[in-house]
């Protein structure tokens, strides 16, 4: 017999399987030698009161031999020989997952990727790191595997309603993610262990008989009665399908730009900006635990924090503990700072985003731009964007080159003072003092300054000028939507399918695979259809 069982444990408990087993047995009052083993199904930290406990529920083996998970496959076909094709633009998670569900469909998906494969990838973030000096087609941002990649690797997410999340993280598991995934309230992968699964996933779809090519960025879309037939991309070559997934990522603002001036709908949509917030780890981990020291058998600890400031939201947004902050830009004078963690999070900080939301109304009303902002109001579609782009060039000017970001105490934040000193930085290019009250918008920045005063109250201890704020965090979601119908399919445009975070319908990993997922689904009805 099979059993769930939730449990109420100390972090020392839960750690020893054997203890696991005997308080499984108390519960439902068997011999702890009738339960031979369990698989956990669900796994959080309660640390609401002075006493962190952990809550499990687990999949108890009552009087039968135990035996191990069962990790789905995917069904996959051989598709080389495929009459069917579909050109997949960007291999971020939507484009990686949309190209294994038309494999399953017995599609050929051709994935053309305008940065570079993991590994060299790699080598491009260092330069970026260490030299401040950034290549515009292989950064965080740009490369196989998307923004994810290389910012970390949190699973998170609420879009429930969206697609199958435990299918998402099954396919991860059979790729080489550890199953603990399946079952943690808040999975996490890790920087230092998502390239190798993403490298697994290419290898998988180039041994069914996709085409994986990198270094192809997309420069025009070839239309002809309102229905796409193909692509052409920057080396001049020119690439035939039965559809097009646009999956670029919310960076791509050349796309942007390709579509807008193609006369293609896109539309402008509110995002957020802000900061990314620094701590060291164990004022956080002090905070949450409620204690002097973490107990090395919990995690480092985190924090999820909203605030309703002049009828705006103010939230964190991608929380790193044991974290380091990095270098996202994606162009030479824009500077943009975004989080990772590695799989064990076990470096001295912990950051955050702390973002405020931009709605079009504040990008319309905005009296104070800066005359890179003068063209705004003309670009219509593009206003966000543009937008966006003037605050990390701004951010540029004042961290003094090479990627030195500006930066500043939290304290000195709200109250206006340039810092005189800044505390040590997980940053690698270097933070330089500067008032962040002249890089930010007056609306941005003021709703900050009280979010900060209110999130301190909150978490005891979050305030404090040990805590350094670093500018700026602005590609949180994308600032354009890519408008489609029910099908998924862009309703001017025939057989293109936007999808994932760049056009705007995901904000993660997990969220961007479902939707890769769900496009791949519709793009193989409509050419049935056909």
């Amino acid at each position: 017999m099979q059993q769930r069982i939730t449990l109420k444990l100390l972090p020392s408990e839960a750690a020893v399987a054997s203890i696991v087993q005997q308080y499984a047995a108390q519960t439902i009052g068997v011999p702890t030698s009738a339960i031979t083993g369990y698989h956990v199904i669900k796994q959080s930290i309660d640390a609401r009161g002075r006493q962190t406990w952990i809550m499990m529920t687990i999949l108890a083996f009552v009087n039968e031999p135990y035996h191990e998970r069962t990790i789905k496959k995917l069904l996959l076909q051989n598709v080389s020989k495929a009459t069917r094709q579909v050109i997949i633009v960007g291999a971020g998670p939507a484009g990686l997952f949309a190209a294994l569900k038309l494999i399953e469909q017995g599609i050929k998906p051709i994935l053309l990727e305008r940065g570079k494969d993991v590994r060299s990838r790699r080598r491009d973030l260092a330069v970026l790191n260490k030299q401040g000096i950034v290549n515009s087609e292989s950064n965080y941002c740009f490369g196989e595997g998307g923004a994810g990649t290389y910012s970390d690797g949190k699973l998170y997410t609420r879009s429930t309603k969206r697609g199958d999340v435990e299918r998402i993280l099954n396919i991860l598991v059979q790729f080489g993610a550890h199953e603990k995934i399946l079952y943690e309230a808040h999975p996490h992968i890790g920087t230092n262990k998502l390239p190798e699964i993403i490298t697994a996933i290419r290898e998988q779809i180039i041994s069914c008989g996709g085409e994986f090519l990198f270094e192809q960025k997309v420069t025009d879309l070839l239309i002809q009665n309102d229905t796409i037939h193909g692509v052409k991309t920057a080396s001049g070559n020119i690439f035939n399908a039965d559809a097009v997934i646009l999956a670029t990522g919310h960076s791509a603002r050349d796309i942007f730009e390709l579509l807008y001036n193609k006369n293609i709908l896109i539309e402008a949509k509110p995002f957020a900006l802000g900061v990314r917030v620094e701590h060291p780890q164990s004022i956080i981990d002090s905070i949450q635990y409620h204690c002097s020291t973490r107990n090395e058998l919990l995690p480092p600890a985190s924090y999820s924090l909203v605030q309703q400031v002049h009828e705006r939201g103010v939230f964190s947004f991608c929380m790193c503990p044991g974290g380091i902050i990095a270098p996202a830009s994606t162009s030479e004078g824009e500077l943009v700072v975004n989080g990772w963690s590695p799989s064990k999070r076990n470096n001295p900080f912990a950051n955050s985003g702390i973002v405020s939301a931009v709605e079009l109304k504040d990008i319309m009303n905005f009296q104070k731009a800066p005359s890179s902002l003068s063209r705004i109001k003309e670009m219509g579609p593009l206003c966000g964007m543009y937008f966006q782009q003037a605050v990390e060039r701004k951010a540029f000017q004042y961290g003094g080159g090479k990627f030195v970001a500006p930066a500043q105490r939290m304290a000195d934040f709200t109250q206006k003072k340039q810092s005189s000193s800044l505390p040590d930085c997980s940053y690698l290019p270097g933070i330089a003092s500067a008032p962040l009250n002249e890089v930010l918008p007056p609306f941005i920045y003021s709703s900050l300054q009280q979010a900060f005063i209110e999130f301190g109250k909150k978490m005891k201890g979050y305030f404090t000028n040990e805590a350094v704020l670093v500018a700026t965090e602005s590609r949180t979601s994308s600032p354009v939507r890519i408008p489609r119908d029910a099908t998924t399919q862009h309703p001017q445009i025939k057989k293109l399918f936007p999808c994932g975070e760049g056009a705007g319908y995901a904000g993660g990993i997990v969220s961007a695979a479902m939707d890769g997922e769900r496009v791949a689904i519709n793009a193989e009805r409509i050419m049935l259809n056909a």
